[in-house]
């Protein structure tokens, strides 16, 4: 890889600005508004922006490291520069580069040292602790896997096509792709692409869902007919696969506390041709209370720290703290405890997190089975980063009858 044009240059330095300095800038957003705003530049370009964009992201405390001083806005160039050394980028001495004294970087990188763990993998102090104090020694494994760059992995939308079909029309369309064993409905890229100019996506063929996501649909047994209630719903990825799950057939009741992401599942339901949603926005109490032993299946995808996804959200590893998951964990103990009771007697339901971390899993599902008596753990499955996709947890628990 090498940094020969200076407007990548400018373009990666303006995205960090951005991700790292200017409040709720998240880094899939910020890139792709800045590619979105320089279309003239080709796949290669594109491409050499991205991966170091995201790379610099994931590698911020080691490159700090190495620099010998914490990112500020007026250094990041300094850091880009740190980064085409340590990673052995071929770079153009551009004159913003001017003034860096690349010497102490240049030894500290012959000492082939660091010396913290948080340094090794990239993260804050606080949460290397916590990580080796929640998952004992196994916390190595998963931070090496954590600092890998994700594979993009689709979701066939079963109401419109097969598996097989849509690896057949991708490749018509430039992308190849390949089944992944054990996940029925999951499709993976062989590379990274921008599967979103696709006529494949503008069809509504796929979305795009990690393979550890996909799991929480099939775990939660949902039959044609049922009456479905998913209560922090976002976007609507998982809605949207419970809809193909039910083959339209049933109700689905997605709820959120913000209407902008209910808009957007909305959209994105048309799309695919999921008729069987009705949104409605959680704005209070009655909202929870008129679905009160409802529902035969419930899906509760809680809010959570996110640390099993860092692969492909490395920032998020910067913008929360230890009191942002104490606070969350509060969170996750109300929502489960408040919405558990949608569901019938004799349903099933779903606690899921994208967390790696015990006390916000099954930690809050032993809180919760202990606080109520009339309900059971049926499975729960831990899927760890190392695994190869997201780090997910899901609990299946039925109310019994």
């Amino acid at each position: 890889m090498e940094l020969i044009h200076r407007n990548l240059l400018i373009g990666i330095h303006d995205a960090l600005q951005e991700t790292f300095f200017e409040d709720r800038k998240y880094a899939d957003k910020v890139i792709e508004r800045l590619l979105k705003g320089h279309k003239q530049w080709g796949s290669e370009d594109r491409k050499v922006v991205a991966q170091i964009f995201y790379d610099i992201i994931r590698w911020k405390k080691r490159l700090e490291y190495y620099m010998g001083e914490g990112v500020k806005p007026h250094n990041i160039y300094k850091l880009i520069l740190a980064y085409c050394l340590w990673t052995k980028t071929h770079y153009k001495k551009f004159e913003e580069f001017d003034g860096v004294k690349t010497a102490d970087i240049i030894n500290k990188l012959k000492k082939n040292t660091v010396p913290t763990k948080a340094v090794e993998y990239s993260i804050p102090e606080w949460l290397a602790e916590t990580m080796e104090k929640e998952l004992g020694p196994g916390w190595e494994k998963e931070m090496i896997a954590l600092n890998e760059q994700a594979p993009t992995v689709l979701r066939v939308n079963t109401l419109k096509t097969t598996a097989k079909e849509l690896i057949s029309d991708l490749k018509v369309e430039g992308v190849e792709s390949f089944q992944i064993k054990n996940y029925p409905d999951a499709v993976q890229l062989d590379v990274r692409k921008n599967v979103f100019i696709t006529t494949a996506f503008k069809d509504g063929l796929f979305e795009v869902q990690d393979a550890s996501s996909q799991k929480i649909g099939e775990l939660l047994d949902v039959q044609e007919g049922m009456r479905v209630v998913d209560v922090c719903a976002g976007a609507g990825g998982k809605t949207l696969h419970l809809a193909a799950l039910m083959k339209n057939k049933g109700q689905i009741i997605a709820l959120d506390i913000y209407e902008w992401k209910l808009a957007e599942l909305k959209r994105r339901a048309k799309r695919a041709g999921a008729h069987n949603i009705e949104t409605r926005m959680i704005d209070d109490n009655k909202v929870i209370k008129r679905l009160h032993e409802t529902a035969d299946r419930l899906l509760i995808d809680s809010p959570c720290s996110g640390l099993g996804v860092l692969k492909r959200n490395p920032d998020s590893k910067w913008k929360i703290d230890q009191d942002f998951i104490d606070r969350i964990k509060k969170e996750q103990e109300k929502i489960l405890q408040d919405y558990a009771k949608i569901l019938k007697k004799g349903g099933k339901m779903i606690y899921a997190t994208c967390s790696i971390l015990p006390s916000e899993n099954n930690e809050q599902v032993e809180t919760f089975l202990k606080n109520n008596e009339g309900y059971t753990l049926i499975k729960e499955e831990k899927i760890m980063p190392s695994d190869g996709f997201d780090g997910f947890y899901m609990a299946l628990i039925e109310r019994k009858a």
